[in-house]
C-alpha cells in the first residue's frame, strides 16, 4: 500500500473509530437508562397498587369486623348503615347461616364481588371482604360481607397515586377499565400477553409494559405502563454525525495524502505506530529543512504528550476512585452531613483546592455553612470550630452572588470595603447546585433552540466554593467543570434527602389537621406500651370524638366541617404536653396518647380538652360576610394501660368503649374504663423488681419506688418516636 494510502487508512480508523463507539455507546446506553428507569417506575408503582389494594382489602375487613363485633342482630343493620355512612366501605350485606341475606345496604355495587384473598374467574365488579358470624359458642350464625366497587373512579386513582397508566382485565384478558388513551390500549394489551411476571415487556410505540396480580392480597389482575422517555429522533441525529464526521474525515486524510511526499514515508510509520498506543515513538531527525523540523515537532509532541496521558490517566483514576465512594454514599445513606461530607472531599481532590466550604439556603435569604475544610486562620468569626457562623445572605460577595444569579465564577480574591462573612483567600471558585430541572439536564454551549420555552431557572439550594489552588495557580475551565460536576452530584443528593423527609412525613401525619395518622398511631401505642411495660410506668389513652359532626357538615357544609376540624387539632395541641402524641383515626374521631400518665392525670387533660372545646365556638367563613360561629362539644373514652387492658389493641379497644359510654351518658363528658377482669385460666404471677401499684380510690398514679428507693417516674431513658409539636 502506498504512503498516500497508509495516511488515508490511519487518519480514517484514528477519527472514525471513536466516532463510531461512541455513537453507538450513546446510543445503547440511553436506551438502557430509558428501559432501566422505566423498570424502575413500574416497580415502585407495582409496589404502590399492592398497598393501595391491600389498604383496600384491610379497610373493608376493618368495616366488617366493626359490624360483625355488634353483640345485638337488631343493631347490626345500623351499624352497617354507619359503617356505609362513614365511607369505609359501599356496601354491608348480612347474610344467614345458609348465604341467604338478611340485610343489605342500599345503593350496593354492581357484582360479581371478589374476595380480596381470591383468584378472579371473570370480570370483577366489586372487592368484598367477608367475616363469619360466630356465637360465643363457635356457632355458624351467618356472614357479613363488606365491597368497595371497582370502577372507573377507582382505577383512575390507583394511576393518580402511582403516576402510570393502569388498566384492569377480566379473566380472559380483555380490558374491563383502563386510563390508557384508546390509540395505544391494543398496543398495551398486546405487549401484557408478552409480559410474565415482574418482566417488563415493550411496545412498538416505545411505551413498557408489566403485569400486576393477581396473586394473594391482590386478586385484581391489572396492568401497568409508562411512555419512553428517550429524546425523539435520537438515533437519527446519531447516524446524522457519524455521517458529517466520516465525510470531514474522508476530506481531510484526502487531502493529507495528496499534498505529503515520499520523503515522510518514514513518519508516516511513527506516526501510524502513535495512532496505536504507543507513544515512545521517535523520529530520526536527519536534516534542518521542513521534513526535519516537523520530525522534531513530532518528537515534542510524542513526549509531551506521554506525560500528559500519565498526568490524565493517574487524575482520571483518582477522579474514578472519588467517583466510586461518592456514588456509594449517596445510593447508601441519607445522612445529609456525610453526603455533604464526601462531596466536599472529593471536590478538594479533584480540583486540587486547599480548602472549600458548602453552604445551603435556609428559609430566610441566607447561605449558612454546613460542611467546611482547611478554613482555619481564614475564618471571619471567633469559632472556626462551627460551620454554621459561615453566614452570607443571598447576593452579598462571591458566593452570595453565585446564589443570587445562578452563574458559576473564578477569579482572585478583592477584600471588600464591607465584610461579607466570607472566608479570606487568594483565589476561588464557586459554582451554585440546584434542584434537579424536570425537563432534563441542559447542554453546556446549547442554548434553547427558537420557539422552545427556556422556562424559569431552577431554584438555587445553595453554593460550592473551593478556595487557593496548590501550587499557588489560579482555578482553570477545566476546575469549573469538575466543581459543577461535584455540584450537580450535591444537589441530587439535597433535593434526595428533602424528597425522603417530606415522603416520611406525608405517609404519617394527617393531611388536614397535621396530627399523627393512623398508620403511626399503630406503631406509637406498640412502642409505648413496650416502653411502659419496660420501666414500669403507665399510659393513658383518650379517644376524642366531636359530638353531633355530621350536623356541622349538613348544617354549614364540608368546607366548615374541615375547619372545625383543623381547629380542633390546634386546640389538642394547645392543651397536652410536647411529650403527648395526638392522632387523627379518621372522621372526627381522634386519639391522645398520655405517656407517664396515671388516669387522674388523664381525666384533667380529658376535662381541659372538653372546656377548650366547650367555651369557644369555633369561628368559620359563612356564605355572606359576616363569621359563622359553631358551637362544638367533644366526648372522650379514657383508658389506661395496664389497668384497663394488657396490650396496645386492647387498650385502643377500651377507651373506644369509654368513649362509647361518653356518648351513651349525653356526649359533652369523658368516661373512665373499668379495670380489666384478668384471666384465672391465663393469668399467672410473675415478680418484678419496679411495678405500678393503683391506689384504693380506683384511680391508677404513674410511678413507684424501687427497691432503693429512687423513683421510677419521669422520662423513660429508652428510645422514644418524633413526637407531635404543640402547634402554638
Amino acid at each position: 500500500m502506498t504512503l498516500r494510502g497508509r495516511l488515508t487508512v490511519a487518519f480514517l480508523v484514528v477519527v472514525l473509530g471513536p466516532v463510531l463507539l461512541g455513537a453507538f455507546f450513546v446510543g445503547a446506553t440511553l436506551s438502557t437508562v430509558d428501559r432501566s428507569r422505566a423498570t424502575e417506575r413500574l416497580g415502585l408503582a407495582a409496589a404502590g397498587v399492592r398497598t393501595s389494594v391491600d389498604a383496600l382489602c384491610q379497610q373493608l375487613r376493618a368495616a366488617a369486623d366493626a359490624v360483625a363485633l355488634v353483640a345485638d342482630p337488631a343493631a347490626r343493620p345500623r351499624a352497617a348503615d354507619q359503617v356505609v355512612g362513614r365511607g369505609l366501605a359501599a356496601a354491608v350485606v348480612i347474610a344467614d347461616p345458609a348465604g341467604r341475606t338478611s340485610y343489605a345496604t342500599a345503593g350496593g355495587p354492581a357484582g360479581p364481588w371478589q374476595d380480596c384473598v381470591g383468584v378472579p374467574a371473570g370480570r370483577v365488579g366489586a372487592l368484598a371482604v367477608q367475616v363469619r358470624l360466630r356465637d360465643p359458642a363457635g356457632v355458624d350464625l351467618g356472614a357479613v360481607a363488606a365491597a368497595q366497587p371497582v370502577d372507573p373512579a377507582f382505577v383512575a386513582r390507583l394511576a393518580a397515586v402511582t403516576g402510570v397508566g393502569v388498566t384492569l382485565l377480566d379473566a380472559p384478558g380483555r380490558i374491563t377499565h383502563t386510563t390508557e388513551n384508546p390509540g395505544v390500549r391494543a398496543a398495551v394489551l398486546a405487549a401484557a400477553r408478552k409480559a410474565a411476571g415482574d418482566r417488563v415487556a415493550g411496545t412498538g410505540d416505545g411505551r413498557y409494559v408489566r403485569r400486576v396480580g393477581p396473586s394473594p392480597g391482590q386478586p385484581l389482575p391489572l396492568v401497568l405502563s409508562v411512555p419512553a422517555q428517550r429524546p425523539p429522533g435520537l438515533y437519527g441525529a446519531l447516524v446524522a454525525a457519524v455521517a458529517l464526521a466520516a465525510l470531514l474525515a474522508v476530506l481531510a486524510a484526502w487531502r493529507l495524502a495528496r499534498v505529503t511526499t515520499r520523503p515522510l514515508v518514514e513518519l508516516a510509520a511513527a506516526v501510524d505506530r502513535v495512532a496505536h498506543g504507543d507513544l515512545t515513538t521517535r523520529v530520526p531527525v536527519r536534516s534542518r529543512d521542513e521534513i526535519g523540523r516537523l520530525a522534531g515537532a513530532f518528537n515534542r509532541m510524542t513526549r509531551e504528550t506521554g506525560s500528559y496521558v500519565a498526568a490524565l490517566t493517574s487524575s482520571r483514576d483518582q477522579l474514578r476512585n472519588h467517583l466510586v465512594v461518592l456514588g456509594d454514599t449517596l445510593a447508601s445513606t441519607h445522612d445529609l452531613q456525610r453526603i455533604l461530607r464526601v462531596i466536599l472531599d472529593s471536590a478538594l481532590a479533584g480540583t486540587g483546592a486547599r480548602a472549600g466550604a458548602v453552604l445551603l439556603l435556609d428559609g430566610h435569604g441566607v447561605l449558612v455553612g454546613q460542611c467546611v475544610e482547611g478554613l482555619a486562620g481564614r475564618w471571619p468569626t471567633d469559632d472556626p470550630a462551627d460551620p454554621a457562623t459561615l453566614r452570607v445572605p443571598v447576593g452579598t460577595g462571591v458566593v452570595g452572588a453565585v446564589a443570587a444569579t445562578g452563574e458559576p465564577v473564578r477569579g482572585r480574591w478583592t477584600a471588600p470595603e464591607t465584610p461579607t462573612g466570607e472566608p479570606t483567600c487568594e483565589t476561588y471558585v464557586a459554582v451554585p447546585f440546584a434542584a434537579p430541572d424536570p425537563r432534563g439536564p441542559e447542554r453546556p454551549g446549547h442554548p434553547p433552540a427558537d420557539g422552545d420555552p427556556a422556562g424559569p431557572p431552577s431554584a438555587a439550594l445553595g453554593v460550592l466554593a473551593l478556595y487557593d489552588r496548590l501550587g499557588g495557580h489560579e482555578f482553570d475551565d477545566d476546575d469549573l467543570v469538575t466543581l459543577r460536576t461535584f455540584a450537580g452530584h450535591a444537589a441530587v443528593a439535597v433535593e434526595n434527602v428533602r424528597v425522603h423527609e417530606e415522603a416520611q412525613r406525608l405517609s404519617l401525619t394527617d393531611p388536614l389537621t397535621g396530627l399523627w395518622n393512623y398508620r403511626y398511631l399503630r406503631e406509637s401505642i406498640r412502642r409505648e406500651v413496650e416502653r411502659a411495660s419496660r420501666f414500669g410506668r403507665m399510659l393513658s389513652v383518650l379517644a376524642l370524638d366531636l359530638d353531633r359532626f355530621k350536623d356541622v357538615n349538613d348544617t354549614w357544609g364540608h368546607a366548615a366541617g374541615d375547619a372545625v376540624l383543623v381547629e380542633f387539632a390546634r386546640r389538642v395541641r394547645g392543651v397536652i404536653r410536647e411529650v403527648d402524641l395526638a392522632f387523627r383515626q379518621g372522621g372526627e374521631e381522634f386519639v391522645v396518647l398520655l405517656p407517664e400518665t396515671d388516669a387522674r392525670g388523664a381525666t384533667i387533660v380529658a376535662e381541659r380538652l372538653g372546656a377548650v372545646v366547650r367555651d369557644q365556638p369555633v369561628v368559620v367563613d359563612g356564605h355572606g360576610d359576616e363569621p359563622l360561629r359553631v358551637p362544638v362539644t367533644v366526648s372522650v373514652g379514657i383508658a389506661v394501660y395496664p389497668d384497663h387492658a394488657a396490650g396496645g389493641q386492647q387498650v385502643l379497644d377500651a377507651a373506644d368503649d369509654a368513649l362509647y359510654a361518653a356518648k351513651a351518658a349525653g356526649r359533652d363528658g369523658f368516661r373512665l374504663a373499668p379495670a380489666a377482669v384478668p384471666d384465672p385460666v391465663r393469668t399467672q404471677e410473675i415478680p418484678v423488681v419496679a411495678v405500678t401499684v393503683s391506689p384504693p380510690d380506683g384511680l391508677p398514679r404513674a410511678g413507684a419506688a424501687d427497691p432503693a428507693g429512687a423513683a421510677q417516674g419521669g422520662a423513660s431513658s429508652g428510645p422514644h418516636p418524633p413526637r407531635q409539636s404543640r402547634g402554638r
